[in-house]
């Protein structure tokens, strides 16, 4: 069956797998990967009785995610343009964008500074990820 990671707690090494609106725990045990299970991850999985017998993810998460967004325009959009949150719009932080937008024009001009940071910090590699966990390239 198909399902989806809801949640994995590396501490005690289970998680919960949702199919429709079931839920299924599952035990690192079960797993068949190598890279370890994360919330979010699209699984196949077998059951016998409401038990997870055999785990693995599907799809993309077979395959290590190759950059698509662009350091570069990131950082200048945020340097030039991060008062509305531009930066964060093209990197896929949709929400965090407008926000930055509400505070810039809320405080007469903080989200400026905000912005500017931001665009420092991606052009220097600290911040380095879109919203799908991706590397910037």
């Amino acid at each position: 069956m198909l399902g989806h990671i809801e949640s994995y707690d590396e501490r005690c090494q289970t998680g919960v797998i949702k199919y429709q609106n079931q839920f299924y725990e599952f035990h690192i045990d079960q797993w068949t990967s190598q890279e370890p299970p994360k919330a979010g991850d699209d699984v196949d999985f077998d059951q016998d009785d409401g038990k997870v017998t055999e785990v693995s993810p599907v799809g993309a998460y077979l395959m290590e995610a190759k950059p698509v967004k662009s350091r570069m325009l990131a950082a200048l959009l945020g340097i030039a343009f991060g008062a509305i949150g531009l930066h964060r719009i093209y990197l896929g932080f949709y929400m965090l964008g407008l926000l930055q937008t509400l505070v810039t024009l809320g405080t007469g001009g903080f989200g400026v500074m905000w912005g500017f940071i931001e665009g420092v910090l991606i052009f220097t590699g600290h911040i380095d990820k879109d919203a799908k966990g991706r590397h910037l390239k």
